[in-house]
C-alpha cells in the first residue's frame, strides 16, 4: 500500500486553473507525493500564494500566469513546462467557468466564454501537451467535467453542453491516442463545497434542491476529486482510457 502512488515522483504535471478550489486541492495532492507540478490561473496574487504552499512539499513546483481562453497562453504554459521540466507526464484540464443564466437570456457572449474556457481550451491544451507525450509514448490526460454532462439543471444551457462535449472529447482522444500510449479520462464532481460555491449555496431553495439529489450527506469534497484525478494519473488505471468517472454521490444513479 504504501508503495502507491511512488511512480508520479519527479512527474510533471500540469493543473490548468489551479490557484484556488478543487483545482488548488488537485495541485497540493501531487505536489505531496513529489510530482513537479505546474499551476495556472489569471491572479498572480493568488498563483504566489498556492505556489507558496505547493513548494514546502516539493520546491521544484513552478506557475505560469495567464488567460487560458488565449489558444496562445495555452500553448506558452505547456511550452514553460516542458521548457523547465523535459517532460509533460499529466495534463489536468480544470480550468472552467459557469454563467447561469435561464435559457432565453443567454447571450452569444456568455455561450462563447463558456464553450471556449470549459471545451476549445481543454482540446488546445490536450493538443499542445500531446506534441510531448507522443514523443514519449507515454502520458495522462484527465479532463473535470461534470455530472451536468450527463443530466440537465436549470440555468445551465452553455455549462451542460460544455461539460457534454468535454466527455464526448474524451472519448475522442482516447480512441486517437491510445496506440500511441497516451491515455485520456475524465472526473465528473457534483457541486463541491468550495470557496466559489459557498456564495451560491446560500440561496436556500437552491442547497435544498442539490441536498435531495446527492444520495450521499453533503457536499463532495475537493479531495474527493482529487483521490479520482489521483487514481486516473497512477499505474493503478494502466488499462483505463475514454472513460469518466462520476464523482457525484449517487445524483446520476437514478
Amino acid at each position: 500500500m504504501s508503495n502507491y502512488f511512488s511512480e508520479l515522483k519527479n512527474k510533471t504535471v500540469i493543473v490548468t486553473g489551479s490557484s484556488k478550489g478543487i483545482g488548488k486541492d488537485i495541485a497540493l495532492t501531487f505536489a505531496k507525493l513529489q510530482a513537479n507540478v505546474v499551476i495556472s490561473g489569471r491572479n498572480q496574487k493568488d498563483l504566489t500564494a498556492t505556489l507558496t504552499e505547493l513548494q514546502k512539499h516539493n520546491s521544484k513546483c513552478m506557475a505560469v500566469c495567464g488567460d487560458l481562453s488565449s489558444i496562445e497562453e495555452v500553448r506558452t504554459l505547456i511550452d514553460q513546462a516542458a521548457a523547465e521540466f523535459g517532460t509533460i507526464d499529466v495534463l489536468i484540464n480544470n480550468a472552467g467557468i459557469n454563467i447561469a443564466k435561464p435559457a432565453m437570456e443567454v447571450t452569444e457572449a456568455d455561450w462563447d466564454t463558456v464553450l471556449d474556457l470549459n471545451l476549445k481550451t481543454a482540446f488546445f491544451a490536450s493538443q499542445a501537451a500531446a506534441r510531448y507525450m507522443l514523443e514519449q509514448k507515454n502520458g495522462r490526460i484527465i479532463n473535470i467535467a461534470s455530472q451536468m454532462a450527463f443530466v440537465g439543471y436549470v440555468k445551465r444551457a452553455a455549462y451542460c453542453s460544455s461539460k457534454g462535449g468535454l466527455v464526448q472529447l474524451t472519448k475522442a482522444l482516447a480512441v486517437e491516442w491510445a496506440q500511441q500510449g497516451i491515455r485520456v479520462n475524465a472526473v465528473a464532481p457534483t457541486f463541491i463545497e468550495t470557496e466559489f460555491t459557498a456564495k451560491m449555496f446560500e440561496n436556500k431553495e437552491f442547497k435544498n434542491d442539490v441536498d435531495r439529489r446527492i444520495l450521499l450527506d453533503g457536499l463532495a469534497q475537493p479531495e474527493d476529486i482529487s483521490g479520482a484525478v489521483l487514481y486516473l494519473a497512477s499505474n493503478l488505471a494502466n488499462f483505463v482510457t475514454g472513460e469518466t468517472i462520476k464523482v457525484d454521490g449517487g445524483w446520476t444513479a437514478i
